[in-house]
């Protein structure tokens, strides 16, 4: 496969990823205000991010490897499976992705009535904070941690799953229910980010609140990935 058509892959996964897991938690999570039972919650976008990188990875894992995700690509160099040359490239391809779905997302989001984006609101247009833009008012350093453990865990789950043992055409599942249980435990935390990417796509449409926090949702994905593509190869048997 072409680097051309790989990078398209992955501009096209990290756009819906980001336009279905975010677009579910701007659009729908309070649909109808608090209480609302039309409003799908925290357990809804943690399915619907789990479900975009399910369906993503099986439309379009066979061609770029469905990584959709900085952290991914650089756990997975980390750990021996990706060739460095395409590391910049992909998460490029990444990066803009996110950034059109954001676009897209606001464009959809401004055609209802009463849509506005505060910037000092915690998780304005689905952003990712901590302390103050944490939505549960977490610090620094605990929103660092999780992101740090969450993201590491995350890659180890990618490269077992897609193990040359491992059972042949479940992956995709595997992974995507790892992000939803990911969501679950963190979205009080830092709204979930595990993916530079995808706090980029939305952070530079949220105002300044988002971005002036963004520089963490990039070091400790980074750093997770990292640190679980390392972990994994570790663990791997010698002869492998």
């Amino acid at each position: 496969m072409t680097l051309t058509k790989r990078l398209a892959a992955e501009f096209l996964g990290t756009l819906w990823l980001v336009l279905g897991g975010c677009g579910s938690a701007v659009l729908a999570a309070n649909f109808g205000g608090d209480g609302n039972p039309l409003g799908i919650g925290f357990l809804g976008v943690a399915l619907a991010f789990g479900l975009t990188v399910l369906t993503g990875a099986f439309a379009f894992g066979h061609i770029s490897g469905g990584h959709f995700n900085p952290a991914v690509s650089l756990g997975l160099w980390a750990g021996g499976r990706f060739p460095a040359k395409d590391l910049l490239p992909y998460i490029v391809a990444q990066v803009v992705g996110a950034i059109v779905a954001g676009f897209i997302l606001l464009q959809i989001a401004r055609g209802g009535g009463g849509f506005s984006i505060d910037p000092t609101a915690a998780g304005a247009f689905a952003s990712n904070g901590y302390g103050v833009m944490s939505p549960g008012g977490y610090t620094l350093a605990a929103a660092f941690l999780c992101e740090l453990v969450l993201t590491a865990f995350f890659l180890v789950v990618i490269m077992g799953a897609t193990h040359g043992k491992a059972a042949a055409g479940f992956a995709p599942i595997a992974i995507g229910l790892a992000l939803t249980l990911i969501h679950l435990i963190s979205i009080p935390v830092t709204n979930t980010s595990v993916n530079p990417a995808r706090s980029t796509g939305v952070a530079l449409f949220a105002g300044s609140g988002a971005l002036g926090q963004l520089w963490l949702f990039w070091v400790a994905p980074l750093a997770g990935g990292a640190l679980g593509g390392i972990l994994y190869a570790w663990l791997r048997p010698a002869n492998e």
